[in-house]
């Protein structure tokens, strides 16, 4: 059999089992994607005496950079979570907006909020919110629903330091500073576009909620505590900041735009993410713990349980890093570049698509992004010559692939079915479309923001 041949089996034959893992026997995605791994590294041509040094290099190779990121990042959002910050905030741009530009308040707190924290907990921490909001205003949930998810998914999928993007970035070997950068400029737009705008067509419900028929059922919320939002505000921007001044500082330094100065060390090291994290999650544990009073043992318990959930979330992005190194090391990430190059595919649809395909299949974004970036992280390396620019917007296109078409096999759709109390067909109408139109949307954005990089 030629090898090509032979490696495209192997690759194909990977895929279906990963999907056939996860969809069909519910298998653990960590379990799912090493057997993948191992599957295509066999067919591939590896030894089986040497599968294991390919996991331990794929594996430390990922985790060496991902597993301290997101360890400090979850316990970063769990002090937010639990001291209110987060909460606080969003009543302060729902104050600061008033009510007739709720909907503008909701996107904002969620494209905020979700920077530090998992989508399901930005949700569930800002429901209370968008339900007060609509019972004052009597219209319904899906209101300020929609943007507040809009928000939430849009900088979940596209900012660091939450684990899809500092996976892909990781994977792809995109500095974050370019990541945060790039994402926020995509994003940006792309919120206004699909949250603002689009989401008004998707707010069909004309009857209020039977929750929200009483104006007595759900209390006001207390005015926010200004000193409380300005240290929310301080402790998420405040690693946001240092990592692009790193990124920006770098680049000058490399085109040598810039000199070496004083003190240019001690901005590259307080800019590297384990810094700029370490010290926001000081800060956040220190002022935030203090301003709502928690003790240092409540800071220590909630510390420790914020690492359970992040323990999942590491070893799958480690299980992506083999799967990566599988297709480097049997030489399929060779043929696929080869084959980009022969034809007239674009690499960044390329990324964009896999993306999607898999998400669409087998329902998780972060699942999606991992895949998408284990194969296409090998066609880079045959690419030397692509730039930090090209690399990061590639990164995008993968997590803009990852936001498509939530449905029933995702369980971010079953949270936004039970919060808001809708039927599925509801959410498929609302939701579903909704995620679709933000991922094709800022795929469309990414292109354009190609023709001038």
């Amino acid at each position: 059999m030629p090898l090509a041949t032979q490696l495209l089996i192997a690759i194909c034959t990977g895929i279906a089992l990963l999907l056939f893992l996860i969809i069909r026997l519910k298998l653990n995605a960590f379990l799912a994607l090493l057997i993948a791994s191992i599957w295509i590294g066999l067919l591939g041509g590896i030894s089986p005496s040497s599968i294991g040094d390919v996991i331990t290099k794929g594996m430390g190779d990922t985790l060496g950079f991902v597993a301290t990121i997101v360890g400090l990042g979850s316990i970063f959002g769990a002090i937010l979570e639990h001291t209110g910050g987060a909460h606080q905030l969003s009543q302060n741009l729902l104050r600061r907006t008033g009510e007739n530009n709720a909907r503008l308040a909701m996107l904002s707190s969620g494209f905020i909020i979700a920077i530090p924290v998992f989508f399901d907990v930005a949700f569930i921490i800002l429901f209370p919110v968008i339900r007060a909001i609509s019972q004052r205003t009597r219209k319904p949930l899906l209101t300020y629903a929609l943007p507040l998810l809009t928000g939430i998914a849009i900088t979940h999928s596209f900012i660091p330091p939450t684990p899809g993007p500092v996976a892909v970035a990781d994977i792809l070997n995109v500095d974050l500073g370019w990541m945060i950068g790039l994402g926020i400029l995509v994003g940006l737009p792309v919120s206004i576009v699909a949250g603002l705008w689009f989401s008004k067509f998707l707010s069909f419900r004309t009857s209020i909620d039977d929750e929200l028929s009483s104006l007595d059922n759900i209390p006001s919320s207390d005015s926010p505590s200004t000193d409380l939002v300005v240290i929310t505000n301080v402790a998420i921007l405040l690693p946001l900041l240092l990592m692009v001044l790193q990124a920006v500082l770098k680049t000058l330094l490399a085109s040598q735009a810039v000199a070496p100065f004083p003190g240019h060390e001690l901005i590259l090291f307080i800019g590297h993410p384990f810094s700029a994290l370490l010290i926001a999650t000081l800060f956040a544990l220190y002022f935030l713990g203090k301003k709502a009073n928690l003790s240092r043992e409540t800071l220590t318990t909630i510390s420790a349980k914020a690492l359970a959930p992040a323990g999942t979330i590491i070893l799958i992005t480690g299980a992506g890093g083999v799967l990566k190194q599988m297709l480097i090391t049997t030489g399929i990430g060779g043929l696929i570049a080869d084959s980009v190059a022969a034809s007239s595919i674009s690499i960044i649809f390329l990324a964009y698509l896999v993306s999607a395909l898999v998400r669409i299949l087998q329902g998780s974004a972060t699942i999606a992004m991992i895949t998408g970036a284990g194969i296409i992280a090998p066609v880079l390396e045959m690419m030397p010559e692509t730039g930090m620019a090209d690399r990061t917007l590639l990164a995008l296109a993968i997590a803009a692939g990852s936001v498509i078409a939530s449905h029933v096999n995702d369980s971010g759709f079953w949270l936004v079915n039970r919060y808001l109390k809708q039927e599925v067909k509801e959410t498929l109408s609302s939701w579903t479309v909704l995620s679709t139109v933000i991922s094709i949307s800022s795929f469309l954005m990414i292109v354009l923001v190609s023709l001038f990089l």
